[in-house]
């Protein structure tokens, strides 16, 4: 265990305040940490943009643990341990002809803490990376090993989690064969008239970037299995060099573009794995609405885009299909995901963050859990009907809350 040194995370405004930190090589040395700890939480990949992995105890990496990736090609199922990210998993499971149905913007992110956080990729038949995950593997504050399978009425509870449970050892996910997708880029979308749900329906993964300096969406990415009709898009152009969705941002950092046909881990993600996209240069915020109000969603931002302008780099929208865990934020609904990469200054960030939950909030909005957001407690339980129940498993589960943190704490006070 080492002290508390200067433990920050992805883009370096959090700096996290544990007494210690520990990175276990075993489940025993794992078991020996909680035993001898006050507070635990553990650290993902530290993609996150608030204090949700924050702790005055011991903050905990998995990345000691055997990194285990083990394919069952007969159940077409993945067992990865807990600090495994994206990439590596990906190009494990493709080597044995199958795949994950959906991947997020970025492969450099750990598995478990994707899952935990409700993060999600694109699609409108796609929902959030959490619902593929057959079963959760945990390791309690009390050393014992706990697996919580589907069908388990516990287990849409302890998939998207917030760490509140017990440290995620191990997630079993569903696979399918392997595919191949074409990616293709249109360039300048104007917002008038825009059919939403026409966009949207244009491919397998859509994805759509404005940096609302103008009423209009810069770059529309659509992702589409090979097989498949080609993408018909007669709304906008399509580009005719690689582009990166921030402007001025190298276009070799990103994921083959111009229809070219590839594996599905090298284009369903926005960013190639073995570049890192970005470190210590932005904020992040996502709001999560259902899908019906995404036009009226998108007016509330264009009625407010000289104001948040200033401070953004970029706003990606996305759809997800509703799934069924807890917490997720497309719990129960067909959603869209509005995702905003901001400058790094927090300051000048935050008012604009407070703006938009002032439009948004009316419309059903829920945040994602690892970005930044203003919103208290109360709010959040009305956004989220089984708040209750998850702070029932958390308190069967921990009841001396070992893994809460004032994030959690906060949460689980809206209940």
């Amino acid at each position: 265990m080492g002290g508390s040194g200067d433990r920050r995370n992805w883009a370096g405004n959090v700096v996290f305040s544990a007494a210690g930190s520990a990175a276990p090589g075993s489940l025993d040395e794992l078991r020996a940490v909680l035993r001898g700890a006050r507070r635990v939480r553990v650290l993902g990949s530290g993609h996150s943009f608030n204090r949700i992995a924050d702790t005055d105890g011991v903050l905990v990496s998995l990345t000691g643990l055997p990194p285990a990736v083990e394919v069952d090609t007969a159940a077409r199922t993945v067992r990865v341990s807990g600090g495994v990210r994206y990439a590596e998993l990906a190009r494990r499971v493709h080597e044995h002809g199958l795949a994950l149905h959906n991947m997020a913007s970025l492969p450099h992110i750990s598995v478990a803490g994707s899952v935990a956080t409700g993060t999600h990729g694109s699609g409108n038949g796609n929902a959030s990376l959490s619902a593929a995950v057959r079963a959760v593997e945990l390791v309690t504050a009390d050393g014992s090993e706990v697996t919580l399978r589907r069908g388990d009425p516990r287990f849409d509870g302890a998939v998207v989690s917030l760490g509140a449970l017990g440290v995620v050892t191990a997630l079993t996910l569903d696979l399918e064969p392997a595919y191949e997708v074409r990616q293709t880029v249109f360039t300048g979308l104007a917002l008038a008239d825009l059919d939403f749900d026409a966009v949207t329906s244009a491919a397998y993964s859509v994805s759509m970037f404005t940096d609302w300096r103008e009423p209009r969406f810069r770059q529309v990415w659509l992702k589409q299995r090979a097989g498949e009709r080609e993408p018909f898009f007669p709304w906008a152009p399509a580009a005719t060099e690689p582009c990166h969705p921030v402007p001025g941002m190298p276009a070799e950092n990103c994921t083959p573009q111009l229809g070219s046909v590839g594996p599905w881990h090298e284009r369903l993600p926005h960013f190639r794995a073995e570049f890192t996209p970005s470190s210590g240069a932005e904020l992040q915020s996502e709001f999560l609405l259902p899908r019906g109000e995404a036009g009226r969603a998108l007016s509330e931002l264009a009625a407010v885009r000289e104001r948040i302008a200033p401070v953004l780099q970029i706003c990606e929208v996305r759809t997800v299909a509703a799934d069924g865990q807890w917490l997720s934020p497309a719990y129960g609904r067909d959603t869209v995901a509005l995702h905003f990469t901001w400058v790094p200054d927090t300051e000048a960030v935050l008012p604009a963050v407070a703006l938009l939950e002032e439009r948004l909030d009316p419309l059903g909005a829920r945040p994602h859990w690892g970005k930044v957001f203003t919103r208290d407690a109360a709010e959040l339980g009305e956004r989220y009907p089984r708040l209750g129940d998850f702070a029932a498993l958390a308190k069967e589960m921990d009841p001396g809350g070992l893994f809460r943190n004032a994030f959690v704490e906060r949460v689980l006070s809206g209940a």
